[in-house]
């Protein structure tokens, strides 16, 4: 098996399926899943820019448009790939690394934490239950 092949995610061999029997299905039904599909990946979209999970919701667009389009298929394969070698990657950290990793997220917390303190916080800041005044 070559290493491309082992990167490979089961999920894709799934979705190529399912695109097969999905030629059978209706004109409306695959016209209505064409529209949730660019809707659901519009506001991954969105989500990129503003507050959201846009890491989860883009890919699910991408699934439902997948069904359709081959140009969708092919960006959720190559994005499904990437994200199995980012897991692999991360199998493969050291101890050491993981510690190094968690001493700089600490360090960064706190110095935001200690620059609030110190600065305050911005009037253009959002806080929890309505905006600074």
């Amino acid at each position: 098996m070559s290493d491309e092949n082992a990167a490979k995610p089961p999920l894709i061999d799934r979705l190529r399926a399912q695109r097969a029997t999905h030629k059978d299905r209706g004109l409306i039904v695959r016209i209505g899943l064409v529209v949730v599909g660019f809707t659901v990946l519009i506001a991954g979209l969105v989500m990129v820019v503003f507050p959201g999970p846009a890491l989860a919701v883009i890919p699910i667009g991408l699934a439902i448009l997948s069904l359709e389009f081959a140009w969708a298929a092919r960006l959720l394969e190559v994005a499904l790939e990437q994200a199995e070698k980012a897991k692999m990657t991360a199998k493969e950290t050291t101890r050491t690394q993981r510690i190094i990793v968690a001493i700089a997220v600490v360090l960064g917390v706190a110095a935001i934490g200690i620059a609030v303190a110190i600065w305050g916080i911005p009037s253009w800041v959002p806080v929890i239950g309505g905006f600074n005044r």
